[in-house]
């Protein structure tokens, strides 16, 4: 096989068989060594990173959960005390406190407005199933000017009291010189008696 190759060639062989097979067999156990032994590890620790990788990215999603989770429950206490707040500070405690706001605070926004102030009634209605609140319904006839009944109303949509504005009607008023009659239908809420 050595008589195939280049004279030059077969003759550094011959010289130095030794050497070469010495490398030759090197560069076997090497190739065997990297084979059996680094690549494996090379593969081992290519799969460790990918694991960690999947590892970091399972705990930011977990990360991210546990934040919206902690900020729903934030969210649902800060909704619980604004809730308890509104109860006891928004809404009137009672049907007398309903009924107070309704007749006598209207009467007093009337008077400061130029209106005059006709009549007031007022019913509670049948609670809703499942409902802890009380509506107070109130219709409410007052005469004016126009612009005095703007003013009113928004003074009346603008005021800290809770009174939601169901209807209004405006029609002229029936004597001459009376100005504009209003009708207004509103109601506020209430705890129910014996409601936590």
């Amino acid at each position: 096989m050595i008589d195939r190759l280049p004279p030059l060639v077969a003759r550094i062989i011959r010289e130095h068989r030794r050497i070469l097979t010495m490398l030759g067999v090197g560069l076997l156990v090497n190739v065997l060594a990297y084979g059996f032994g680094v690549y494996p590890l090379s593969q081992r620790v290519a799969n460790v990173e990918q694991r960690n990788a999947s590892a970091r990215r399972t705990l930011d999603a977990a990360r991210k959960d546990h934040g919206a989770a902690t900020g729903t429950l934030a969210g649902k206490d800060r909704a619980t005390t604004e809730l308890s707040t509104f109860y006891t500070s928004v809404l009137p405690r009672d049907l007398a406190s309903a009924r107070r706001l309704t007749h006598l605070r209207i009467a007093q926004l009337a008077r400061e407005h130029g209106l005059k102030y006709a009549r007031a009634t007022s019913e509670p209605a049948p609670p809703e199933r499942n409902s802890t609140l009380t509506r107070l319904k109130t219709d409410v006839s007052l005469t004016g000017s126009y612009g005095e009944i703007r003013r009113f109303i928004h003074a009346l949509e603008t005021a800290p009291e809770f009174v939601v504005i169901d209807n209004v009607q405006l029609a002229e008023g029936r004597d001459e010189g009376n100005g504009v009659q209003l009708t207004l239908a509103m109601s506020t809420f209430f705890r129910a008696v014996g409601q936590p």
